[in-house]
């Protein structure tokens, strides 16, 4: 392709495969099928998205997770909420949303720190987050125990809409000063080194059944 526009033929066969893909298709494996320079991959995959736009479309190629990927417009969100939400029973609980937050911004995580910073047991959180394939083990711990610790997966990219962790919103505008921040993280070591049991999330009073955290 000498230009930035790509053919009717690439076009409709860059649209073809994304719409036949269930995961992001990376730019690489694009270029492997259609015998083209990753480089004219990803000017065909923008000037599309910037066509797209033009006419108003109410969806648009995103890069996410290291691939290409269609999804809805941004400026449909709303209908697009009432849609996925009407009868919705799966929805992650707060707690939950909590748990997987601290999972983002603190990876590599252990569950007894990720149980120290929220205050309670996350056990059950934890396993409902990997049982959906959000979080994962990522590696061991060399400290004392090698507790196993957690990250968050390509899935969580994918529905988050982002192409890497380096997109997640700063957190900067939300946190204390530097020195505070340390005064707590010297704290969370010390209770994560001691094993100190937390409450259980959401614990139910006694003699009732423990709902489903998720």
């Amino acid at each position: 392709m000498t230009d930035a526009t790509p053919s009717p033929e690439i076009r409709a066969a860059i649209e073809a495969v994304l719409l036949a893909a269930v995961e992001p298709v990376e730019p690489q494996l694009l270029a492997q099928l259609l015998e083209l320079p990753v480089t004219d991959i990803e000017a065909a995959c923008d000037a599309m998205t910037e066509m797209y736009e033009g006419e108003g479309r109410g969806f648009t190629i995103a890069r996410v997770a290291g691939g290409y990927r269609f999804q809805t417009h941004p400026d449909q969100v709303a209908y697009v909420e009432r849609f996925v939400l009407e009868g919705q029973h799966t929805r992650l609980s707060p707690s939950a949303l909590e748990t997987l937050a601290i999972v983002a911004y603190k990876q590599p995580v252990s569950r007894a720190q990720i149980s120290a910073i929220r205050g309670v047991n996350v056990e059950s959180t934890m396993s409902t987050l990997e049982a959906r394939g959000y979080v994962a083990p990522v590696g061991t711990d060399t400290g004392p125990g090698q507790a196993i610790l957690y990250g968050t997966t390509r899935l969580f990219l994918e529905r988050m809409g982002l192409d890497s962790l380096a997109d997640l919103p700063s957190l900067s505008g939300f946190v204390p000063e530097a020195e505070v921040v340390e005064a707590l993280e010297r704290g969370l070591r010390v209770r994560a080194e001691e094993h100190v049991t937390a409450p259980a999330d959401e614990a139910p009073p006694a003699g009732e059944a423990a709902p489903a955290d998720a």
